[in-house]
């Protein structure tokens, strides 16, 4: 398979796993901010973590194939969020707050659409980028 169509097929499958980790954050946030009634800003950074969690770990098997140290890659990914998580917590709060008064549900779609995009690029060249297509394929049965 040429590079350009294995690009494509790895970004088609980074799409497909960051929606299904969209889906587990909406309906995590969704369960925190309408049934326990969490404040925005604890029902989003839980609900960000829980689909770090899963992208990761779909992401990392399936998209890029890597084969590196999960423990190393795991803390690359956590370097990122160290930077990503209180800047994303900060803005829903203020936009969110009654002085500003945006959706709760609109600033978490903006900021899963700025985390998507951040995160593919950070995962395709720092965390990923030299052990791509390292992993085995382990022969069926």
């Amino acid at each position: 398979m040429n590079n350009t169509r294995k690009e494509l097929l790895r970004t088609v499958k980074f799409v497909l796993f960051s929606i299904s980790a969209g889906v587990i954050q909406v309906l995590s946030f969704t369960l925190m901010e309408e049934l326990l009634q969490l404040s925005h800003w604890l029902s989003y950074l839980v609900s960000l973590i829980l689909s770090v969690l899963w992208n990761f770990t779909l992401n990392r098997k399936f998209t890029f194939c890597s084969a590196n140290n999960v423990p190393v890659a795991m803390m690359q990914v956590a370097v990122f969020y160290l930077v990503f998580t209180p800047l994303s917590t900060w803005w829903t709060a203020i936009l969110t707050a009654p002085e500003v008064g945006w959706n709760e549900y609109l600033v978490l779609a903006l900021t899963m659409i700025v985390n998507f995009v951040t995160e593919y690029l950070y995962d395709r060249f720092v965390v990923f980028g030299k052990s791509i297509d390292t992993a085995k394929k382990q022969p069926r049965e």
